[in-house]
């Protein structure tokens, strides 16, 4: 019989490591299913994006946690409890506001807009809604340019991507931008967290939009750069001097 024949065998060192990886995975599941069967009953504001793996052929990367806090508090700020916000393929960041203290939290009408139907635990299925950017326009009756606050991170740094991305945030983004709130700031806001190098998209596709001086940064770290791209400026950002 010839060599290549045999069955492959693997060491007593990877078939460790095989039933480790084995283990962890089936922890994860088992933590998954009680969480998803706690979010059915009462939702827990303490659920952490760290109990959600990244899947990377979704190109899933999370943001640090004080960059997801502070993209979510500048969604928050100066707004009113009739404010309407979309968070469309940035989970984490609807987790950090699920993690504030409810005084922080202005407004009981946040959204999120999400390729991964595991995320509905997060959200809660009245402020879930499954989103594909490849089908932009298909944008539920009840949000369909009624939100206020957007912030939309395409998950692919590319222009296709990305032009689909806009066409959803304009879909979703209440027409009037001279509204304000109960405290005076305006309630049409725009957030855009995406690679530096899609500037030329940005700026075709969201018109009044600029550059910021805040760089959100990843868990997990990422070789592209990423810049915040806003139509407002507010205590957490300023417009950059690369505009």
């Amino acid at each position: 019989m010839d060599s290549d024949d045999e069955p492959l065998t693997l060491s007593v060192h990877a078939l460790a490591a095989l039933q480790e990886f084995k283990q962890e995975e089936q922890q994860r599941v088992e933590h998954f299913e009680s969480l998803y069967k706690k979010s059915e009953e009462e939702f827990d504001d303490k659920v952490s994006i760290d109990a959600f793996k990244e899947d990377w052929q979704l190109s899933q990367f999370w943001y640090e946690d004080e960059t997801a806090e502070i993209l979510g508090r500048a969604l928050l700020e100066g707004a009113d409890e009739n404010t309407v916000i979309a968070i469309a393929s940035a989970p984490s960041v609807y987790a950090a506001i699920k993690k504030l203290p409810q005084d922080q939290i202005p407004t009981k009408h946040i959204y999120l807009f999400e390729y991964d139907k595991r995320f509905e635990v997060l959200a809660g299925k009245d402020h879930f809604y499954f989103y594909d950017y490849n089908h932009p326009n298909d944008i539920p009756s009840k949000l369909y340019q009624k939100c206020h606050r957007v912030l939309i991170d395409p998950p692919f740094l590319e222009d296709g991507c990305q032009a689909n991305s806009a066409v959803a945030a304009h879909n979703l983004l209440t027409k009037d931008k001279s509204a304000k709130t109960k405290l005076g700031d305006l309630q049409y806001k725009l957030v855009s967290s995406t690679g530096e190098r899609m500037r030329h998209v940005i700026a075709e596709n969201y018109p009044g939009s600029h550059i910021t001086d805040f760089y959100p940064q990843h868990k997990n770290g990422l070789s592209n750069e990423f810049r915040c791209y806003a139509t407002f400026e507010c205590s957490l950002w300023k417009f950059s001097d690369d505009n």
